[in-house]
């Protein structure tokens, strides 16, 4: 889990991405295994991508390596929702018997999961793994509950501002280097290009929002003796809210249309030439290449509220974990180290334009691909990371936050009463957690 230390992330400590689902299963009280077979079947939940087909192809030669050392046992890969992964991982944590081995996890996950007993530590394998040695130092802390660790990272990833380059040649505009220039940016474009979305946004897109949060100055918590306790309806965090929730309306993103958006609709809707700009990942990058806007785009940090300024970005990322109800202990490790080792790393960011958790392997890959420097620079002027609570899944998961922006954008209720009703939900959820 991210820790305090991770708040203002240099780029060579950073971790990646959280994402949404449905309420929490009761909590495990013992999913351990009593075997280790050394042979059979291993069944794998990864996250489906906007575009999983490469990601599809890297993960394959991976399972091929593993079945080559390892010629008793086979891979079944399923590729999940990431929208309802909660849900499926949460209940295969009840049912043992249904659990895959291993599952892909975002980051802000880890906390929450080791509470539930759903993760095995594999703390001694970890330690022992050469590639390790070399991974990220809080790319590995996303991985580790009081000490032990519960996975290996599996990718890094921060977002930054995409736009398209013809729309604003066209128009004579030129990228915004403040809050406020986005905002009129963007409108100016729907209202000169009515057809397109001026910057899509969505109000289910939890991690697009943060950085307008927390660029005027807004936390999402703060913490006080080990407790959290939330912030979101502070004045400054409700100055971020309202300036993004400014971008929905008939001037730029419908609400109709827009306010049920998660991350991935808003970069399809850019890729597609929906849109003229988006908040999208250095993971977004394969799905913008095989859209409509290929060779028609330009990526830049996300501006913050003063010139010269960057949005601070939610620093993301995802792992991969050996469930504790695995009876094949050894082999998924063994599989888990496979598929987040160096190699299958450099595979995916050059097929998803995944940063790798390895600083030598980054290092590697920025310097043959240009594209990689907007978030390089995001994650170096200071990422920020979501509470390290376990409760943050439970909120996480029951989309309080998607919920205040879609009441905002929907007229339901103003700024001020809607981050009080979800300041009033978090507290239930942090107090919960303990």
């Amino acid at each position: 889990m991210k820790l305090s230390a991770r708040i203002a992330a240099p780029v060579t400590a950073l971790v990646l991405a959280g994402l949404t689902a449905t309420a929490c299963a009761p909590q495990t009280s013992d999913s351990s295994a009593d075997k280790d077979e050394k042979k059979g079947t291993l069944r794998v939940w990864l996250f489906q991508e906007v575009n999983n087909k490469p990601k599809e192809k890297v993960v394959d030669e991976a399972v091929a390596a593993f079945t080559e050392k390892h010629k008793d046992s086979k891979v079944e890969i399923e590729y999940i929702p990431v929208e309802t992964r909660a849900q499926r991982i949460k209940a295969a944590f009840n049912d043992p018997k249904s659990a895959p081995d291993l599952i892909e996890y975002g980051n802000t996950d880890t906390a929450g999961y080791v509470k539930d007993g759903g993760l095995e530590d594999v703390s001694k394998e970890f330690g022992d793994w050469e590639d390790a040695k070399s991974a990220d130092p809080t790319a590995t802390q996303s991985v580790t509950v009081d000490g032990k660790i519960y996975g290996a990272p599996f990718f890094v990833g921060v977002r930054a501002l995409y736009y398209r380059t013809d729309v604003f040649g066209e128009l004579g505009l030129k990228p915004p280097k403040t809050q406020d220039e986005l905002i009129s940016t963007a409108k100016k474009i729907r209202a000169e290009k009515p057809d397109l979305y001026g910057i899509a946004v969505g109000g289910a897109y939890t991690y697009g929002a943060m950085p307008f949060i927390w660029a005027n100055g807004g936390e999402l918590a703060k913490e006080d003796g080990g407790t959290y306790k939330s912030a979101i309806n502070s004045p400054a965090a409700q100055k971020g809210i309202t300036a993004y929730t400014s971008l929905f309306g008939d001037d730029n993103c419908p609400a109709a249309k827009c306010a049920s958006m998660g991350g991935n609709a808003t970069v399809t809707a850019f890729a597609s030439g929906k849109a003229a700009m988006a908040i999208g990942g250095d993971f977004s990058h394969q799905a913008v290449e095989a859209g409509s806007v290929k060779g028609k785009y330009a990526v830049v940090p996300l501006p913050g509220v003063t010139s010269g300024e960057t949005a601070p970005a939610f620093a993301g990322g995802n792992n991969v974990g050996v469930l504790k109800s695995s009876s094949h202990r050894t082999l998924a490790v063994d599989l888990m180290k496979e598929l987040a080792g160096k190699e299958t790393q450099r595979k995916l960011f050059a097929a998803m334009g995944f940063l790798p958790t390895y600083t030598d392997v980054r290092s590697e890959v920025a310097k043959k691909e240009p594209f990689v420097a907007p978030f390089v620079e995001t994650l170096a002027s200071g990422a920020k990371f979501v509470p390290a609570s376990p409760g943050w899944g439970q909120i996480d998961s029951s989309l309080v936050l998607p919920t205040m922006f879609q009441e905002i954008v929907s007229g339901k209720k103003d700024v001020a009463a809607a981050s009080g009703d979800a300041a009033k939900k978090m507290d239930t959820a942090f107090s919960a957690a303990g």
